[in-house]
């Protein structure tokens, strides 16, 4: 059965198997979602929900995104994504997907915005070769060097590697396990924006964090 959530990571650990081997695991705050729209054949060519995470001032919503979370009855959210899933006709608008729809042993695929390095060289980028270090090389070690023809089509090609932004953009990683499920929800004070979660500075000492803000 398909199976969808919106979460964000949290950091890495590790855990340990029965058989005493190491598993780095990446931890996840996954849920709980709320279903903000449910699309149907009749009304939209397709089946389909709208899933919404993450509490969020109104305040901080368009008009346009304050009006649809509104007429679904839900709060504030600050992501919003659409999932084609076989059980979506079974759903409806309030509906909450929480992190324990998921078991220990389930594949799953993961998509996400990757890291942003900004502005790269080629071989930061692509992992390109430097240009000799000696006989006059010059201060070009680290530049592309010659990459297009002269007469004959002059032109470089689409895809030929070269400087520019480096991450910031979405991945999928396929056939990830999920090592264990924890339903304990660390809850946030979506006004001051202090966690209740010990394990940060904010949740251990509420006081200096809201004096920072």
């Amino acid at each position: 059965m398909q199976k969808a959530i919106i979460g964000k990571k949290v950091g890495m650990t590790q855990i340990f198997d029965e058989s005493g081997k190491v598993i780095p695991v990446t931890v996840v705050e996954a849920g709980p979602c709320v279903v903000t729209q449910k699309k149907t054949v009749e009304t939209d060519g397709y089946t389909a929900v709208q899933l919404g995470f993450g509490d969020i001032k109104e305040a901080k919503l368009t008009k346009p995104e304050a009006g649809h979370l509104k007429k679904a009855g839900v709060g504030a959210k600050k992501y919003l994504k659409e999932f084609k899933l076989d059980s979506a006709a079974d759903m409806n608008v309030g509906d909450v997907v929480k992190a324990d729809t998921f078991a220990a042993g389930d594949k799953i695929d993961v998509t996400g915005i990757s890291k942003g390095h900004g502005y790269q060289g080629v071989v930061k980028r692509h992992g390109a070769g430097r240009t000799p270090m000696t006989h006059g090389g010059g201060p070009v070690h680290r530049h592309a060097g010659s990459m297009g023809a002269s007469s004959h089509q002059s032109r470089i090609f689409p895809g030929k590697i070269g400087a520019g932004q480096m991450g910031n953009e979405q991945v999928t990683i396929e056939n990830l396990d999920v090592v264990k499920v924890d339903k304990n929800n660390k809850v946030k004070n979506v006004e001051t924006g202090i966690s209740k979660n010990p394990q940060k500075a904010s949740g251990r000492n509420p006081q200096k964090a809201s004096a920072r803000g």
